[in-house]
């Protein structure tokens, strides 16, 4: 099976299709809505602000694609940005709908001023579902993953939450249920620990057995 990535105008799309042809899986830049609707695997990367993207996939007609594709039980992996448009809305330059498909928001960061924002960096994940999601199967405890953002989700419901970590407080860095898998971080230029979750991503064709 073919991994499929959403090509919408916005993102760090090649250095994604490396890391998953670094560990010698096929993977395919994808703007097609009829391509999507049939794809195996869907990865939504981004990088910009939430309004642009949103209103790129609107206008590449991929909102229902993707959506479906998750009612579908897809596997679906959102990555930084990605992440950020499966929640409701965002209040990143004013307040815009998103994919809706995890209740929630996303907020800037309100940190103290010795923090800088973006958070940019390595930074550890501590992983908080029982079991842990099989996202982060065979990594290490606490393992670390590169981050840039300025803006974090804050989901309503508290058991999509697979990772989070602490940059002055704790931030949801993960969600995943069946399905459905989202990072804050980039993967695809977190070296090994990267490489290892998208292995991971690959191993999740089918839904787990059990909703986190």
């Amino acid at each position: 099976m073919t991994t499929l990535i959403v090509d919408y105008g916005m993102g760090n799309l090649r250095s994604v299709q490396k890391a998953f042809e670094h560990i010698q899986e096929p993977a395919e830049i994808c703007s097609s809505p009829t391509a999507l609707a049939r794809a195996s695997r869907i990865v939504l990367p981004g990088v910009g602000a939430f309004r642009d993207a949103i209103a790129a996939l609107h206008q590449h007609d991929l909102v229902n694609v993707l959506k479906d594709a998750i009612a579908a039980d897809r596997p679906f992996l959102g990555i930084c940005l990605g992440m950020q448009l499966l929640f409701s809305s965002s209040f990143e330059d004013g307040h815009h709908q998103g994919l809706d498909v995890i209740p929630g928001t996303v907020q800037r960061f309100q940190l103290p001023p010795e923090f800088k924002i973006p958070h940019m960096g390595w930074n550890q994940l501590s992983t908080s579902q029982t079991p842990a999601h099989p996202l982060f199967q065979s990594l290490p405890r606490d393992p670390w993953f590169y981050f840039v953002h300025s803006y974090h989700c804050l989901p309503t419901d508290s058991t999509w939450v697979a990772a989070t970590t602490s940059y002055s407080t704790p931030f949801v860095s993960a969600v995943a249920r069946r399905n459905v898998m989202a990072v804050q971080f980039h993967p695809e230029k977190s070296q090994s620990a990267g490489l290892q979750l998208l292995r991971n991503f690959i191993s999740c064709s089918q839904p787990p057995t059990t909703d986190h």
